[in-house]
């Protein structure tokens, strides 16, 4: 095009840069588009450099994740209590969600769970005393994830509590979560208080002998198939799981009936599933738990196998780093946020459920779960969007989970620490939102970015590892 001929012509712009001047364009009749450019993010002068020698190396790493990611085999095999089988758990354990965290820094909504669970416990009789003994050095904390277990929001599981047990049958290891509270004033949300503590007992000595007694008489429930079969039903397995929870209510329910004697216990237990539409996620947090432990490691492997949050910090591990945690501060979700609440009522990011986003559900398949975006404000077309954007920082695609909005073509799986980095792009979550306050619970849902902090801290100790 001439010189002459330029300004006769309409205006087509391309923008590259701060997307507003593209809006303004538009706004003013002209033609535009935006360019998803990002700048490249700073890391250690000789990190690049080092993981781009050593790329045949990762890539032949990464593979082999990927592959053991693609054939594992979660399935629900039993219950029972926390002390009896998780690893390394004792009278005076209490493991939270998130990376490592001590009593100082922990958040509100952390710090309220863990007193309505020393409650629960009988350790305390009232918030007061929970909260003198939370603060006095006599209990160990660790995370959930070191212990082969995961556990949404606060995450919290105390010695008493049932948990549900995974096992990855073609890797022979097992995760742990404990069973969903349900909605509104519950301790996972950092609620305290009678209707906590008479609900958490009614779980341990109704709800728990019920569903254990008919996951004896139906034998293990494949758990990945049920994930498949739920992400083409509109669920994207994190923070809409009614299709899983109906899925599951249907292979349980005639054991419940068939194994239960008490008529009432079986119908509470009934309807307590079927009016707990999130009931599911505490089964496939475990499921991709599972998983990814199967997946740890594999030396050189880029790969995440941990994305969790404690309230305060955000936290990454890969598979090729062993049990390195990589983190930095958490960031407060943009949500939709209940009646009489606002974003200044909000706890930073806090759950381990994040391990479904690690294990390509939740966010990165929110595609198949449109309605989750329009809960927050959104389109399909965000949908889209959010999940495409996933394929560019991850390995591979899922073989088994599908969605079907993408002409049934996998969930983006295998989060690589370099394709964030470079590419500039983080993982998307989706979450609950926790008052930051301490016994307040739930108030809101929405999405997140994870921050980048963690992937650059990843990309840099691999580099260092390879060297």
């Amino acid at each position: 095009m001439s010189i002459q001929t330029l300004f006769s012509s309409p205006l087509r712009v391309v923008n590259v840069g701060i997307e507003s001047f593209k809006e303004a364009c538009v706004q003013a009749g002209a033609e535009a588009v935006q360019v998803d450019w990002r700048p490249p993010v700073d890391v250690a002068p000789d990190a690049e450099s080092i993981l781009a020698k050593r790329q045949a190396r990762i890539e032949k790493a990464n593979q082999k994740v990927l592959d053991i990611i693609q054939a594992g085999t979660p399935k629900l095999v039993g219950l029972d209590i926390a002390r009896n089988v998780i690893p390394g758990m004792t009278d005076n354990t209490i493991l939270h969600a998130g990376p490592p965290i001590t009593w100082d820094r922990m958040c509100g909504p952390m710090r309220g769970g863990i007193m309505a669970g020393l409650v629960y416990e009988g350790r305390a009789s009232t918030i007061e005393e929970a909260e003198a003994l939370a603060a006095s050095g006599k209990i160990k904390y660790a995370p959930c994830h070191e212990h082969g277990a995961v556990g949404p929001m606060a995450g919290i599981i105390t010695p008493s509590m049932p948990v549900m047990i995974i096992h990855n049958e073609k890797f022979g290891n097992r995760a742990f979560c404990t069973l969903n509270e349900g909605l509104g004033k519950v301790l996972r949300y950092g609620a305290f208080g009678a209707e906590v503590t008479q609900r958490l007992k009614w779980m341990e000595n109704t709800l728990y002998p019920v569903l254990k007694a008919a996951l004896a008489h139906t034998g293990p429930i494949d758990l990945k198939n049920m994930i498949a079969q739920a992400l083409h039903m509109g669920d994207e397995v994190h923070n809409r799981n009614r299709a899983g929870t109906s899925l599951f209510y249907r292979a349980i329910a005639p054991a419940i009936v068939t194994t239960c004697e008490n008529k009432e216990d079986a119908t509470a237990v009934l309807n307590f599933i079927n009016g707990n539409d999130h009931f599911f996620l505490n089964l496939s947090m475990p499921a991709c738990k599972a998983v990814l432990d199967a997946a740890r490691d594999v030396p050189g492997s880029s790969i995440a196998v941990v994305m969790c949050r404690n309230g305060t910090d955000f936290g990454v591990q890969l598979a090729g780093t062993g049990n390195l945690w990589f983190t930095a501060p958490a960031e407060v979700p943009d949500a939709l946020y209940f009646a009489g609440f606002s974003k200044d009522d909000a706890n930073p990011d806090i759950g381990d459920s994040a391990i479904t986003e690690t294990g390509g559900l939740g966010g990165f398949a929110i595609a198949a779960a449109p309605a989750i975006v329009q809960f927050v404000g959104g389109s399909a077309a965000d949908a889209l969007r959010y999940t495409h954007q996933m394929y560019e920082i991850t390995a591979g695609e899922s073989r088994m989970y599908q969605i079907p909005a993408l002409d049934f073509r996998g969930t983006p799986t295998g989060i690589d620490v370099r394709k964030v980095v470079e590419k500039n792009i983080v993982p998307v979550i989706d979450t609950g939102v926790a008052h930051k306050q301490a016994g307040v619970g739930q108030v809101g849902a929405g999405i997140v970015n994870a921050p980048m902090g963690p992937f650059v801290k990843g990309y840099e100790a691999l580099a260092k590892m390879l060297k």
